[in-house]
């Protein structure tokens, strides 16, 4: 699930068109994440739909399950946007930090291993958060000069807070 290979570029050193290539293509499928970050803290609607393909899965019950929340499984773009951005628009301020992002990529296809960093704070009152540290397993596909998220799974090392202030139980 995770990327795990022991280096970072497979285009050879040699072929320095292939080398640009595939930084570029690394940039934009790191970028892919960035948007689905900064969209949710800047409740941008535009920016962060620009994260996913149509067909888009969100799986968040594995992170959520270690609170013993069930959300369901979310499916489609539009669904994904409108889920997220309804919990949180007015009711809770985020930020996001990534680190770690390891890729491969397979012609139109990519896989990203991230952590990323979640702080979650009820508007109303701070002292109600969240503060989670997720590993993001994420398949990419080619979207035109970029990528976007085709599948994005998110697991939870650790969390601090009260998830279920924020999210809710999920049932």
């Amino acid at each position: 699930m995770y990327v795990t290979d022991e280096h970072a570029l497979s285009a050879p050193a040699r072929d320095g068109a292939a080398v640009t290539k595939e930084l570029r293509d690394r940039t934009e499928i790191t970028d892919a994440l960035y948007r689905f970050a900064l969209g949710q803290d800047l409740k941008d609607r535009r920016l962060f739909a620009s994260a996913f393909a149509e067909d888009a899965e969100l799986d968040f019950r594995p992170a959520a399950a270690k609170w013993g929340a069930k959300p369901p499984l979310m499916v489609g773009r539009d669904t994904i946007v409108t889920t997220i951005l309804g919990m949180f628009t007015g009711r809770v301020d985020t930020t996001h930090q990534i680190t770690n992002p390891r890729i491969t990529i397979d012609g139109d296809t990519a896989r990203l291993t991230a952590l990323v960093e979640a702080q979650h704070l009820l508007t109303a009152d701070h002292s109600k958060h969240a503060l989670l540290k997720n590993p993001y397993a994420v398949d990419l596909v080619r979207h035109g000069a970029s990528w976007a998220i085709q599948r994005l799974h998110i697991d939870n090392t650790w969390y601090t807070g009260d998830p279920a202030d924020i999210f809710g139980s999920g049932e």
